[in-house]
């Protein structure tokens, strides 16, 4: 059998440029990890020796918190009611139908309304914080700032990265509620389900432990979407091309982080549980 020298050169660069997209991917995630550490560590010395004026915490807070509620609430409430039908459908079959309250109720508090709410969140005020700081910064506002001795840092991304930290909880429990309640308004008022039993076996297998660290995890993705919404604004270049790339890259690498987080969250916090509990 005659082998093809030009086939092994082939295969070999083809192994070569393999390596060296890995490489080049490797490298940007270690850059992108130290510059999200550079700007959280920036962030939290604007908060002690230069923290921002009133005005724009509760301006960030507005256009984060409240402008995102409607959504929130009616995607809980979307997500509350596909659960309810999943799980009594599955359920009537065993006739079990008071067992869909805690099947519900414990994907609500624990995984669907944090990380639905996180997703959500990173799609519209991400998308929104990298457009508003990449437009910014290729006028050359950020410059302008600095000359005038205003720190972008205390001026644009504290405010932002507070904003979504602060705000991510209570959007969390929120979606959570509508969710539960409108699985339980389905369930009981649609379907006859007995309404005591309902309540009383998710008042058993749902614990505070389950909504604790369902709300534990929406500071995490708050964090999240405010560090690379904020660093993919700063670094952005190129015109109007470049903060439209900015604002797709936000939104996808926030959207990426917070499913990958989530799942390490998840088995950490079962971890911790079942070490106190076993």
């Amino acid at each position: 059998m005659i082998i093809n020298p030009f086939t092994l050169i082939r295969t070999r660069r083809n192994a070569e440029t393999m390596l060296a997209r890995l490489g080049r991917r490797c490298l940007s995630f270690l850059i992108a990890t130290g510059e999200a550490g550079r700007l959280c560590y920036s962030s939290c010395h604007s908060l002690i020796y230069d923290p921002p004026r009133r005005s724009i915490m509760v301006q960030q807070l507005y256009h984060i918190g409240y402008l995102s509620l409607p959504v929130v609430l009616l995607t809980g409430t979307s997500m509350g009611m596909v659960l309810a039908v999943q799980s009594y459908m599955t359920l009537h079959r065993f006739n079990g139908d008071a067992m869909a309250g805690p099947m519900v109720t414990y994907g609500m508090v624990s995984q669907v309304g944090p990380s639905m709410t996180a997703l959500l969140v990173a799609g519209r005020a991400g998308s929104n914080i990298a457009a508003e700081i990449g437009t910014m910064k290729v006028t050359e506002q950020l410059d302008a700032l600095r000359v005038m001795g205003t720190s972008p840092i205390s001026y644009l991304v504290l405010p932002r990265l507070f904003a979504c930290t602060l705000l991510l909880p209570v959007l969390g429990a929120l979606s959570g509620l509508i969710g539960i309640l409108a699985a339980a308004f389905l369930c009981v008022t649609v379907w006859h389900v007995d309404a005591g039993s309902y309540w009383y076996q998710t008042s058993i297998y749902v614990q505070r432990w389950d909504i604790l660290m369902g709300l534990a995890k929406c500071p995490f993705f708050g964090l999240i979407i405010g560090l690379v919404a904020c660093r993919q604004g700063m670094r952005t270049k190129g015109g109007a091309t470049g903060v439209g790339e900015s604002c797709t890259t936000a939104v996808v690498e926030a959207s990426l982080l917070i499913l990958v987080s989530n799942f390490f969250l998840t088995m950490i916090s079962n971890d911790i549980y079942y070490f106190f509990w076993p």
